[in-house]
């Protein structure tokens, strides 16, 4: 990946791409260059055959503290229903190959809810996660009201988004089931990255199926989510990858997926 980014650091590690945010003199605050940026290079990796996931991070005092608030100054109703500036989110969620959140210092706001839109999150030893939007008169708008409930219950979802001053650390996050691990600040990129490289071992397009049916048991019922899941299964049976799993398995060798 050639271009040159303003907002953002791209590069990769052999079948795994990384995204780091870097508005550091902003603490990464999500303003519309940077989620457009993002947005593109998600998309470029997305589509790139060598690559089997994706890891985003940030810095090692802040992943991203949020929404850039002085773009909110002069909006009115009218200009944030016409010109939707958390249109970027949708762009994530329609990104298929795995995400994984590498995340150390402040995940508030935008940058809370950009970790949610990950499929994987892993948190350094510092750090901090919360919605404090309420203090600025307004709501989490990307998503925050809604999977942080999926992820740690209503409860304490409803303390975080109305208090907008309570913040779990990286060990509350994970007994919450917010975050999948927690490591030193030093490591948590490179476990992020192993991880990614394990999935990207695998096969693509069992991964992409993967995650869009544990996606879709958000969105269904059960029965509706079993039926989706034992579809994808059987969809499954008709790529390349499926033939050489089972043989290599029957043979007991290592599988080379093709991707096909």
């Amino acid at each position: 990946m050639s271009r040159n980014y303003s907002c953002i650091l791209v590069e990769q590690d052999g079948p795994v791409g990384i995204i780091k945010l870097n508005r550091p003199e902003a603490l990464n605050a999500l303003n519309d260059v940077i989620t457009s940026e993002l947005v593109q290079a998600l998309n470029a990796f997305d589509s790139d055959g060598n690559i089997g996931a994706i890891v985003i991070t940030g810095g090692d005092k802040v992943f991203a503290a949020g929404a850039d608030i002085k773009k909110f100054e002069n909006r009115t109703m009218t200009d944030m229903i016409k010109n939707d500036v958390l249109d970027w989110s949708s762009g994530i969620r329609a990104i298929r190959k795995p995400l994984i959140a590498a995340v150390n210092g402040y995940a508030l706001g935008g940058g809370c809810e950009l970790s949610m839109m990950c499929d994987i999150v892993f948190a350094g030893e510092k750090a901090l996660f919360g919605q404090p939007e309420i203090n600025l008169g307004i709501i989490p708008g990307a998503g925050g009201t809604q999977r942080l409930v999926k992820a740690i219950g209503k409860s304490k979802a409803m303390e975080i988004c109305l208090t907008g001053s309570v913040k779990l650390n990286a060990h509350e996050a994970h007994a919450a089931g917010l975050v999948s691990g927690v490591y030193p600040v030093d490591q948590v990129l490179k476990q992020a990255i192993k991880t990614a490289k394990i999935i990207a071992s695998k096969g693509q397009i069992a991964a992409s199926l993967t995650k869009s049916a544990i996606n879709q048991s958000f969105e269904v019922s059960l029965e509706s989510g079993l039926l989706y899941e034992r579809r994808l299964f059987q969809t499954a049976f008709g790529t390349e990858d499926r033939k050489e799993g089972v043989d290599a398995f029957i043979k007991k060798r290592v599988a080379k997926f093709s991707h096909l």
